[in-house]
């Protein structure tokens, strides 16, 4: 028996995302994947909306990342295991699902290893549309792993820049990067130091990968004026930014509940006042208000970009062949006979 096509799950796999991207270009889609997310953080309170929840091991995390609308529902799987790269393997993997609430029949599954660095990117990005400083010509990208061509491509399509500053512990990362983002439109430099790094940069992002606290930027690294991009912090006990940065700058989060629990914010006091990005978007509460003004942005991914994400990959996937048909949903004549699907089988 044939399954009927309202039993067929659209699958984008890692090679039709990849195809996919091609088609509509990097830079492009990270900036409509960024309008997406815009769209849907103005209409946060429609949203159901938890912390993820984790499954710690001493290996690493897997985590659940939920969220509905009311109409459509939608999750991703992700895992973080900082160990992985020395084993040859990627430190996340991820995929996701969307589904129909009425029906809560599956809409979509798809792979989410490539599609998180585009959103999160995008994320990064769209925030800094809102808090860098509007003159911003410069990037440090502290840690050159697999995020880190991404957030330079997405600085460069939506905040304008044209030179990234590029410093890693393992030098073969950077010149991994390096090599990436050549004829990419942007001036690239190698450092030796995060200190040389940060050097002109009126934008710093940081992305490293060890679950530990650990202090990418002290105190007398940052001066005034330079918005931050904090996205390597995400689980407890694992930061990047010494404590007294967070003390000179103003913050924004996505969501306090779980940035409390697993951003920069975990070395602060739990009351510490921080902003939501949802509200600066929808002109409730003010983003970068002056010229010397440190702005931090301490990210730590939320479900809700992830649903949007996956509700832009459903759209763009429809009436092409970047997916293909899934048969993973039972589907009998009477909806009461499922036992007698399976002996007609035989």
């Amino acid at each position: 028996m044939q399954p009927s096509d309202k039993a067929l799950v659209p699958f984008v796999s890692v090679d039709n995302m990849m195809r996919l991207i091609h088609h509509i270009g990097v830079e492009q889609m990270i900036t409509q994947i960024a309008a997406q997310i815009e769209t849907d953080f103005k209409r946060w309170e429609s949203f159901d909306k938890t912390p993820r929840i984790p499954a710690h091991s001493p290996h690493g995390v897997i985590e659940l990342m939920p969220t509905s609308d009311g109409e459509a529902y939608g999750f991703k799987y992700v895992n973080g295991h900082p160990k992985n790269t020395s084993e040859g393997l990627q430190t996340v993997t991820a995929f996701g699902l969307l589904a129909d609430v009425y029906t809560g029949y599956p809409t979509l599954l798809t792979e989410m290893t490539i599609l998180t660095a585009l959103r999160t990117a995008a994320t990064s990005a769209l925030v800094g549309s809102y808090l860098a400083p509007k003159s911003a010509t410069t990037m440090a990208m502290i840690g050159n792993g697999a995020q880190s061509e991404f957030q330079c491509l997405a600085f460069k399509a939506m905040c304008g820049i044209d030179t990234v500053r590029l410093y890693d512990t393992d030098a073969n990362a950077t010149a991994k990067c390096a090599a990436n983002l050549q004829g990419k439109g942007l001036k690239v430099v190698p450092c030796k130091t995060p200190e040389d790094a940060i050097e002109g940069a009126q934008i710093i992002t940081t992305c490293t990968a060890d679950k530990k606290y650990a202090t990418i930027l002290t105190d007398n690294m940052v001066g005034p004026g330079v918005h931050i991009n904090a996205i390597g912090g995400d689980c407890p006990g694992k930061t990047e930014l010494h404590r007294d940065i967070l003390l000179r700058s103003e913050i924004f989060v996505e969501y306090p509940e779980q940035t409390r629990i697993e951003g920069e914010i975990q070395a602060l006091d739990a009351d510490h006042p921080v902003t939501e990005m949802w509200e600066v978007m929808t002109g409730q509460a003010t983003g970068r208000t002056d010229d010397r003004q440190i702005t931090l942005f301490d990210s730590v991914g939320f479900a809700i970009e992830d649903f949007s994400a996956l509700r832009y990959i459903k759209r763009a996937i429809e009436d092409t062949d970047f997916f293909e048909p899934l048969d993973m949903l039972a589907d009998p004549d009477d909806p009461r006979d499922l036992f007698g699907m399976l002996m007609r089988a035989e």
